[in-house]
């Protein structure tokens, strides 16, 4: 805990608080641990250096959140490295700590925005609940998730073009992610016994239904709205109940070929 000297009499404590400010401003950045020190009561919080390790990755972070910012405002041909390190608050020259070039940041910016956007989804979907429930959970957190990053689809959509690798690697990471999903639902009895060839199909029937989805209701007036109750009713009454009703037991007298009624026995 730091403490404050009181300052001089002989008229110099201008001076000193000049220096001090100074010193202040050189020390790196801290992280802030709740609590003072044991037995203090209201004590300011106890704080700590960070690592180099934490800086650098604080600083890859600022990169990555910079980097979603403009390619989510402007796309991927406009984002340079010049608006990049401005939006991040750090010198061009710093980029190239992180990354060798624009691309590899522009390839790794997808993959990791899909990654936060799975561990938001993972926080909001119970699991003391059936398979289906789940699901459901799932498709909501996903368009919650939209509202919280605007920029997520521009991100998704322009990647196929200007970030090819990322979003290969994008799409990997979430099909594989919801396919054991899937798996673990079906070992379990909670979901039809499909193959696993199956599964990978019907997670990228999920996963384009979301993406088709989103464009139609969240996006529909170029702006991250609140996807309509309908939308989640629907896609819980398709995933539960299917889109056609189980083929009916043919009635007990039916219609020979030749027109003929004939009777049952």
């Amino acid at each position: 805990m730091t403490t404050t000297a009181e300052p001089p009499a002989d008229g110099t404590a201008k001076a000193s608080a000049q220096e001090t400010a100074k010193d202040t401003a050189k020390e790196p950045v801290r992280k802030t641990l709740k609590g003072g020190p044991k037995g203090a009561r209201g004590a300011a919080p106890r704080r700590i250096k960070l690592t180099r390790a934490e800086r650098n990755e604080l600083t890859r972070q600022k990169l990555y959140d910079a980097a979603r910012k403009v390619v989510g405002r402007l796309g991927y041909a406009e984002a340079s490295i010049a608006r990049i390190t401005a939006e991040a608050g750090v010198a061009q020259g710093t980029f190239y700590n992180y990354f060798a070039t624009r691309q590899e940041l522009l390839d790794e910016l997808l993959p990791e925005t899909g990654k936060d956007m799975l561990e938001f989804i993972r926080v909001r979907t119970r699991a003391d609940v059936p398979q289906a429930m789940q699901e459901e959970d799932r498709f909501r957190a996903f368009f919650e998730y939209l509202k919280e990053v605007p920029e997520f689809i521009r991100i998704l959509n322009e990647a196929e073009m200007f970030a090819p690798a990322g979003y290969r690697r994008h799409i990997d990471i979430i099909a594989n992610s919801y396919a054991r999903l899937l798996r673990r639902g079906r070992d379990k009895g909670e979901v039809q016994a499909f193959s696993d060839e199956e599964i990978e199909v019907v997670v990228h029937m999920l996963m384009g239904a979301r993406g088709y989805l989103s464009q139609r209701y969240v996006y529909a007036e170029d702006a991250a709205a609140t996807v309509p109750d309908h939308v989640l009713s629907a896609y819980g009454k398709l995933l539960s109940g299917g889109l056609f009703p189980s083929p009916a037991a043919p009635p007990a007298c039916a219609t020979a070929p030749n027109g003929e009624r004939r009777r049952k026995g």
